[in-house]
């Protein structure tokens, strides 16, 4: 699941923004800018050094950010950090990975990058230092899962910090009300949808993020995850989509389309955040960075009236229809700073303190860090992160999906048929294959 031309790699790193943009959380902002004190151990250089850090900013990101800027700031050492947005940051990464040198020391990493990156040997490989000082910062607490999706071919590129998975919310109010439980599959979801819709005052009671400029592409792949098929038979080197489950993933996202609003194309993580916040949806599903939002009085009447779930399965699916998305600190390889010292403090930044800081905005990479009392939402996304379908950590994947985003928004329109679209899908998938 999502995860040599200048060209390749914008479109590869573009195309990874577009599936997270929404998904980290992009855009939002935490009120609490105070920094948690770590310790940050380094050697200090032999002369004056000035570390450029890149990360956008969102609640889920800035605790680890500023751990790492206030408590890595010492001496002779300054770690500097300016403010961006998640599209800058994708800009900015692309421009700074590009040359021989680059303007930023430590990055802001997720999973959909690192194979490029990776194997165009971009990025530092981590594994070295980890053994070397992972004792210290504790980093054997470090998910397992999330450590393998910020590696490639067995080598680990970027310290995972914090994870997004889809989790289900829903108006427990309205639930009670028509006594109905959570849905846990995607029959269960449309049985629900149908009962709010037929008995209640809501028009379009279920909101998913289906925009065809992003979201639409990671609604499909955690689709056809959710029924046990990757987007490449990668050991055959051939697209899935000649599959059945291939159109049975349409078939089952499209049945969906009489309980969502008629523009729900157009609609993105923010807009469906939104239908929750104003009561016009009952069931939303979204990645977990937006969750602690809906239970805030400050941005919604309805906050004490949201419940959480994991998400439901597809059909008779083998995982939950989601997608895992996780974000790291990754050293680039043209930084001229010691790797040494980047790593002590981007280990730093992960540790148990800041992880904590990062509660309940952020779903951390530490095991155990989530629950029911530290997060609203932590049964669910404890359960989602366990049952998200696998990652395919493949440079190709990203020019596979950017092949193959317009067919599906094409099937969404209903300009073509779900066996149309996958035939053409199959065939764009394969071209990108065959180029290598």
């Amino acid at each position: 699941m999502f995860h040599r031309s200048t060209t390749k790699v914008a479109l590869a790193i573009g195309l990874g923004a577009t599936l997270l943009l929404s998904g980290c959380g992009a855009g939002s902002r935490s009120a609490d800018q105070t920094a948690p004190e770590v310790p940050c151990e380094f050697e200090a250089p032999d002369s004056p050094t000035t570390v450029n850090v890149l990360a956008y900013n969102s609640s889920a990101i800035d605790p680890f950010t500023n751990a790492l800027v206030a408590n890595c700031s010492k001496g002779d050492v300054s770690v500097v950090h300016e403010p961006v947005d998640f599209a800058g940051q994708v800009q900015r990464t692309t421009t700074t990975l590009a040359g021989d040198s680059g303007t930023y020391d430590i990055i802001e990493t997720y999973g959909i990058i690192i194979p490029e990156n990776a194997a165009s040997e971009r990025l530092i490989p981590l594994d070295d230092l980890v053994q070397q000082h992972g004792d210290l910062y504790g980093l054997g607490e470090l998910n397992d899962q999330m450590l393998e999706a910020m590696s490639y071919e067995g080598q680990l590129y970027a310290l995972p910090m914090q994870a997004q998975v889809f989790i289900m919310a829903f108006r427990t109010d309205i639930f009670e009300e028509l006594g109905l439980e959570p849905p846990e599959t995607f029959d269960d979801l449309r049985e629900a949808a149908d009962t709010i819709q037929q008995e209640g005052d809501m028009a379009y009671p279920l909101a998913l993020a289906l925009h065809t400029s992003s979201d639409l592409l990671t609604a499909y792949d955690s689709a056809l995850g959710s029924l046990g098929v990757d987007l490449v038979d990668h050991e055959a080197g051939k697209p899935n989509f000649d599959r059945p489950e291939a159109i049975e993933a349409f078939e089952e996202l499209l049945a969906l389309r009489p309980y969502m609003d008629p523009q729900v194309t157009t609609f993105d993580q923010p807009a469906v955040q939104q239908q929750m916040y104003n009561g016009s949806a009952a069931i939303s599903i979204m990645f977990s960075g937006r969750m602690n939002d809906l239970v805030q009085e400050s941005n919604t009447q309805y906050y004490d009236d949201i419940g959480f779930a994991a998400p439901p399965v597809v059909g008779d699916g083998e995982y939950q229809y989601s997608a895992l998305s996780v974000d790291g600190w990754s050293i680039p390889a043209n930084t001229d700073v010691d790797d040494e010292l980047l790593f002590h403090m981007i280990a730093s930044s992960v540790s148990e303190e800041a992880s904590e800081a990062a509660l309940p905005d952020a779903y951390p990479a530490r095991e155990g860090m989530v629950t029911p009392d530290n997060s609203p939402y932590g049964d669910a996304a404890n359960s989602a992160i366990d049952s998200a379908p696998p990652v395919e950590p493949y440079p190709y994947i990203p020019r596979v999906g950017n092949a193959i985003l317009p067919i599906i928004a094409e099937v969404f329109s209903g300009d073509l048929e779900p066996e149309e679209g996958v035939e053409k899908m199959q065939d764009a998938a394969q071209d990108v294959l065959d180029a290598g």
